[in-house]
Formats: C-alpha cells, sequence, structure tokens
C-alpha cells in the first residue's frame, strides 16, 4: 500500500517547479512554492488552535486562490477537511455540524458561525486565515506526530435519494491513488489552465486541486456564478484549456457558443462525469470548437472515479463512458451477489485501491455498500445497472432508483432523458419516475414546444412503451448545487401539479 500522505502531492511539484503558477482566481494569482509556504503556515496556526490529528475541520469559505493551501494544510496537520457549500439551509448545516463534531469551523457565513458557536465549536474567518497564511511561523510537526497514509484526510457529505446527507471517509493513501489514477488518463500538462466553476463541496470540482497539483497546471479557481451568461467570457479571459463539465454547464457553453461574433476559447479537453453528457450537445461543442477532445467519466463519491474514456472514444463507442482506472476492475453481479460474465447486465462493482473506507458513523450502509470479497480492499457495490463489454467498457443502465415501470415496460430515467434530448427543440430535460403511487413518469422539459410537441417528437426516438405518460414544459430546470437535474424538486412540482 501506497505510503503517500496528500501534502507530498504540493511538495514534490513545489520542489520541480517552484515559480510556476499554481492557481489564481481572476485577482490573485499564487505559485507553487507560495502554495506550499502558506499550507506549511497555515498547519502551524491549526495546531496551536488545538487541531489535532483525526479532527474534523469544517471549511466553508469562497473558493477562491487562498483555498488549495488551506485543504492542503489541514492535511499537512493530520486533520480531515469537511468542504461545505453556503449559504445552505439551516437544518442542512446543522446536521454536519452534528455529525462531523468538526474540531474547528472556517468560514465567514454568519448563519454556519452562529450555529458552530452554539455547539461551543471555535470559528475563524477568512482574514485570519490569511494573515496565518503570509506572516506564521514554522508549520512542521513535532516528531512522530503527523499522519499515516491510511488516516482519513477527507469528508465527502454526498446526498443520497431519501435522508440528510452522509459522509464517504476518504484517507490520504485512496486519495492519492485515485488522483494519480486518473492523471495517467486524463494527462493534464504542465502548460495546461485548469478551469473549475465546480463547487469544492463537489468531490469532481474538490479533486481539481490535486489533479492540477500533480500536472504541475495552472488552476483557475472560477465562482459558481460563472456558470450563466459570463461563463464563455472567463474562460477566454483565464485562458482556459480543461473544463471539467457537467451538462448543465455544456448546454450552455453551446448557447454561448452559438452567439454571432461568440470568442472562441483556447480549450483543448472536456471531461464530464456527474450525470451522462448528452452526444448532441457534445456534437455541437465540437462542431463549434474543432481542436476540442471530449473524455467522458462514470463515478462515484464512494471511489472518486470507476472508468474514463479514452480521448474522443465516445464518437466509436456510443454508450460506453469508460474502462476502469489503472490498477482496478468493474464487473457486475447478479441479484445473489455472483460475478457475472462479459456483455451480462447487473449491478456494477467496482474493486481496487480507490474504494474509499465507507460511510461516516454509518456501519450498516457501509456494510451494505463497501464488501470485501478477497484480497485486502473492499468492493463497491454501487447500485447502478448497467454491463462490461469484453473489452472491458462499462456502459450505464441507471441508477437502481432510476429504473421504473412504465406501461409494464422496464424504463430507464436515464435512457429517456437522452432520447428526450435528441428532440429538435429541447434544450435540457429530466424525468422524473412515477411516486406516491402515481401511474406514470413525468418528463420535465426546457423546450419552445408545448407538452403534447415532445411527447410526440419522442415517439420517433424512444419505443412507445417507454414514453412517460405526461410532459411539463419549464423555463428552466431546477439543478443542484453541483449541476446535476434536482429531483427532488422535480418531484415538489409535481406534487404541486397534481395539488
Amino acid at each position: 500500500m501506497s505510503t503517500e500522505l496528500l501534502p507530498d502531492l504540493l511538495d514534490a511539484t513545489a520542489a520541480a517547479r517552484p515559480d510556476a503558477p499554481a492557481v489564481d482566481d481572476g485577482t490573485t494569482c499564487h505559485t507553487y512554492r507560495e502554495v506550499r509556504d502558506a499550507s506549511v503556515r497555515l498547519a502551524g496556526r491549526l495546531r496551536a488552535d488545538g487541531v489535532r490529528r483525526g479532527d474534523r475541520v469544517l471549511v466553508a469559505l469562497p473558493t477562491d486562490a487562498a483555498l488549495p493551501a488551506l485543504l492542503y494544510a489541514v492535511a499537512r496537520a493530520g486533520a480531515v477537511f469537511v468542504v461545505v457549500r453556503t449559504p445552505a439551509p439551516d437544518v442542512a448545516l446543522a446536521h454536519v455540524l452534528d455529525d462531523a463534531e468538526p474540531a474547528l469551523v472556517l468560514t465567514d457565513d454568519a448563519a454556519l458561525g452562529d450555529l458552530a458557536r452554539a455547539r461551543h465549536v471555535p470559528v475563524r474567518g477568512a482574514a485570519d486565515l490569511a494573515r496565518a497564511a503570509a506572516t506564521g511561523g514554522d508549520g512542521d510537526a513535532p516528531a512522530g506526530s503527523g499522519p499515516l497514509a491510511v488516516d482519513p484526510v477527507c469528508l465527502i457529505y454526498t446526498s443520497g435519494s431519501t435522508g440528510m446527507p452522509k459522509a464517504v471517509v476518504s484517507t490520504h493513501a485512496q486519495v492519492t491513488f485515485a488522483v494519480r489514477a486518473i492523471q495517467s488518463e486524463l494527462r493534464y500538462r504542465p502548460d495546461d489552465v485548469v478551469h473549475d466553476v465546480l463547487p469544492s463541496s463537489f468531490d469532481y470540482g474538490l479533486y481539481q486541486i490535486f489533479l492540477s497539483t500533480v500536472a504541475g497546471a495552472r488552476l483557475h479557481l472560477g465562482d459558481p456564478a460563472e456558470t450563466g451568461g459570463r461563463l464563455l467570457v472567463s474562460l477566454v479571459e483565464s485562458g482556459a484549456t480543461v473544463l471539467p463539465c457537467v451538462p448543465s454547464l455544456a448546454i450552455n457553453l453551446l448557447r454561448l457558443l452559438g452567439r454571432p461574433t461568440a470568442p472562441r476559447p483556447p480549450l483543448r479537453l472536456l471531461t464530464n462525469t456527474g450525470a451522462a453528457m448528452p452526444p448532441e450537445v457534445l456534437a455541437g461543442l465540437r462542431r463549434l470548437l474543432p481542436d476540442l477532445t471530449v473524455q467522458l467519466m462514470f463515478g462515484l463519491t464512494e471511489c472518486k472515479r470507476a472508468a474514463i474514456m479514452p480521448p474522443d472514444e465516445d464518437l466509436r463507442r456510443p454508450g460506453a463512458c469508460g474502462r476502469a482506472l489503472p490498477g482496478t476492475e468493474i464487473f457486475t453481479v447478479d441479484a445473489d451477489g455472483r460475478r457475472q460474465p462479459a456483455g451480462v447486465t447487473g449491478e456494477l462493482v467496482v474493486r481496487g485501491p480507490h474504494v474509499m473506507a465507507g460511510y461516516w458513523r454509518r456501519p450498516e450502509l457501509t456494510d451494505k455498500r463497501f464488501r470485501r470479497a478477497h484480497g485486502l480492499f473492499p468492493q463497491l457495490h454501487t447500485g447502478d445497472h448497467g454491463l462490461v463489454d469484453a473489452d472491458g467498457y462499462v456502459h450505464f443502465g441507471g441508477r437502481r432508483d432510476d429504473v421504473y415501470k412504465e406501461k409494464g415496460t422496464r424504463v430507464s430515467a436515464t435512457e429517456v432523458e437522452a432520447a428526450a434530448y435528441r428532440v429538435d427543440g429541447v434544450d435540457a430535460a429530466g424525468v422524473l419516475p412515477p411516486v406516491d403511487g402515481h401511474d406514470g413518469a413525468t418528463l420535465f422539459v426546457v423546450a419552445a414546444l408545448t407538452p403534447g410537441d415532445v411527447l410526440r417528437r419522442l415517439r420517433g426516438q424512444l419505443e412507445e412503451m417507454k414514453v412517460p405518460a405526461r410532459c411539463v414544459v419549464l423555463p428552466d430546470l431546477p439543478l443542484t448545487g453541483n449541476g446535476k437535474v434536482d429531483r427532488r424538486a422535480l418531484a415538489r412540482l409535481a406534487g404541486e401539479r397534481r395539488g
């Protein structure tokens, strides 16, 4: 097992490329030497504040050029960082505070600060941390007090289909293995500008910090507001060459690029995970950005990334979402947990050093999803269905809770959404499976069409028995903070319409 620690990634690049730009936010830019030195000073400040090995540190600060040094500092101190997006409902913030029981909260958010102080948790703001990063003392840990590679370094809260968010526990060894395995496939370059507008509370956004570090690339941390009308301008201004993307972001970029006289950013690589990317959107982006390469991926917070497609392989293997990372494997099992041969549909199982340590304080759920079969590492039973073909490519069939019956036929919401995107005039689509005993799914779309027109045209893309019972046209689809379709919000809309 690797003994590499997360801060080792930064230290290696800072030694090799000390004066190279590491991170900027459009206003401030830090070199790798500056990020490394700031992380050492901040680690010393955290220890002075009483943070000890294994303690949780809640981080809810703006996504700016100071963030990477802070996260590396928490890891260097042997603590566990928990990145939270604010503002958020008090009930959600209170849940994280009570569940993680942090030793320190780093935030300027008034609501979170008040909730933390009510629980007698100390709070530090951005200004205090900036002073410590600039002028703090020696942050080297006392001999023998530093973390081990098997120690936790990160909790990432992820929502399930029901209940409050649960936290995935990630160790130094699991994170560094995942970063290096992903980088071996994506191959970020030292001259790249990785333009990241995804929230750092979302593992896809968070890992851009670590991937950029390993590559020695420059990370541009953008404001989430850039996902709107300013996205294209921001890409041009930053000189972005790599864009980590979810479908809503790609759809918006395509719309902006389609405007007359729209500028063209120097993008060379677009990656996608978190939700299936509509092929029609990729075709449009490739048409308008001829030098663009696309790598589709399949992943879960529980293993960070499971599979990655070779560059532009989606053009040759439509429907596939990648091969297992080097040093890992993916296969399917039947309802009894028996391993199945290639090409047989079942539950996707992931095995390897990137499978995380389990769920924080959820032993029953951990035992259900993280099972030990043979060997040292647990295997992750994903709850996703699909198949692995004879060449090792994963074909995603949908989540277990996305599969439903329509007119007696088994249907995947993912399949219906993909078909809706093929309908001329549909800009965005989300499917709500049947709820509360009501018959038939509901298709929500953003389109310049009537609901009847959408369903009629959908019949040209999908078998009749899979066409949803009803369609609702909206001005915009509700999205989660990570840019995915918010199915809970769709359920509320459907309930209001039935009421």
